[in-house]
């Protein structure tokens, strides 16, 4: 195994700017850099600063955000992760919007406060227009559909700091799906998991929870990875969806699948 950074976020955050710079700007993928002309050395585009990076010493925690445009209301790619307290490394959040696709302001309620993307709120009419445009919960734009292109991006950086795994806690049904095809396992939540696969099978608790009178849950929802996430996101499983998380080992793919042949 390749060990030649410090094994913490911590560590690295105690580092001159200029040199953890250069250690995180090797989790943004080459294509972002090529896409959106950013100076991979300077993070400028065209003299304008588009990257920016909270990493203050004495934290634990790193955020990455990229934007199109430095006036841009959401960043192309936004990462956080931190150092847990039993020194791990975890990913709490990766988001890589389409800047060019339409906006849904499902981060926002109708008085303009903060939904914390609908786990704590809820816009409805903007839930509706993001759904029915084909988009996930959580989702406020389109997707690049690029996230298995920055999973050996993470797995190369935490192997270099001497890491054999890192974690992420998946906000939706439908990432924690996603992730598992990609190689994640579960520390939590693989249980729970089998259990809404297999009672969204007919006549199952949950297939029985869905209705025509609820376009959230509607009767085929059960059907696709994107209307389970949108019906479990609605409240149909009596809880909140949380308490899940997961891992990836360098090199490994856990071959898990709690939703055998999955559809999107």
């Amino acid at each position: 195994m390749t060990h030649d950074l410090p094994n913490s976020i911590r560590q690295i955050n105690s580092l001159p700017l200029l040199e953890k710079q250069g250690i995180y700007k090797q989790l943004i993928p080459d294509w972002v850099f090529v896409d959106y002309r950013i100076d991979p050395e300077t993070l400028l585009q065209d003299g304008q600063k588009v990257v920016r990076m909270r990493c203050p010493q004495g934290s634990r925690s790193l955020e990455i955000s990229v934007r199109h445009d430095p006036h841009d209301l959401d960043p192309v790619m936004y990462l956080h992760m931190i150092d847990t307290f039993n020194f791990q490394l975890m990913v709490l959040l990766v988001i890589i919007n389409d800047p060019e696709s339409p906006r849904y302001n499902i981060d926002r309620d109708l008085e303009g406060h903060d939904t914390h993307f609908g786990t704590h709120d809820r816009n409805i009419p903007e839930e509706l227009k993001a759904m029915q445009a084909g988009l996930a919960p959580g989702q406020v734009r389109q997707g690049l559909r690029s996230f298995r292109s920055t999973v050996p991006l993470f797995e190369s950086f935490v192997e270099r700091m001497g890491h054999e795994l890192f974690m992420i806690e998946p906000l939706a049904y439908h990432n924690a799906v996603i992730f598992e095809k990609y190689g994640f396992s579960y520390t939590h939540g693989r249980q729970e998991m089998e259990w809404i696969h297999h009672e969204f099978q007919p006549g199952g608790i949950l297939d029985t929870r869905l209705s025509e009178d609820n376009p959230f849950r509607q009767s085929d929802a059960g059907q696709t990875i994107r209307g389970r996430a949108w019906a479990i996101h609605d409240g149909i499983l009596g809880h909140p969806f949380t308490g899940f998380r997961m891992y990836k080992q360098v090199g490994k793919h856990a071959n898990v699948a709690t939703y055998p042949n999955a559809k999107w």
